[in-house]
C-alpha cells in the first residue's frame, strides 16, 4: 500500500480531504469546491505526495463525480463504504462530533485497517 492515504469526504458542491500516514497522523487537510477550479486544486493538492492512494467514500453513489475524475487522472482510489468509515467513526474516542474534516479522517482511517479495500477503475 502507499505510504500515504488520501480520505476523501465527497458532496455535492465540495469535498473535504485528510491526508494520514501508515501510522494514521495527518499530513495535511483541505475543502476543495466539485467545479473544475476546485478539483483542480484539490488534484494538484493530492500530487504533491508522490506515494498516495485516494480513499473516496461511496464511489458508487455521492463520490462517484469525484472518484471518476480522480481515476480519469490516472489516480488509485479505493472505495470506502459509508456503512465501514461510520463504524470507524463510532469506535473513535474524542468527541464524536460528526464534521467534515472528522469524516475525511475517518475515511483514510479505514482504508488503512480495512484489507481489500475495492480499487475503482476506468471503465
Amino acid at each position: 500500500m502507499a505510504r500515504l492515504i488520501i480520505g476523501v469526504d465527497p458532496h455535492k458542491r465540495s469535498a473535504t480531504i485528510e491526508v494520514l500516514d501508515q501510522r494514521e497522523r495527518p499530513v495535511a487537510t483541505g475543502r476543495y469546491g466539485t467545479d473544475h477550479a476546485g478539483y483542480r486544486a484539490m488534484l494538484a493538492a493530492g500530487r504533491s505526495y508522490p506515494d498516495r492512494v485516494w480513499a473516496v467514500e461511496g464511489c458508487g453513489g455521492i463520490g462517484r463525480h469525484v472518484a471518476q475524475r480522480l481515476v480519469a487522472d490516472g489516480e488509485t482510489v479505493l472505495d470506502v463504504p459509508a456503512k465501514l468509515s461510520a463504524r470507524t467513526r463510532a469506535f473513535a474516542t474524542g468527541n464524536g462530533r460528526k464534521t467534515d474534516p472528522a469524516d475525511a479522517h475517518h475515511i483514510a482511517v479505514t482504508a488503512l485497517r480495512t484489507p481489500g479495500t475495492a480499487p475503482r477503475r476506468r471503465r
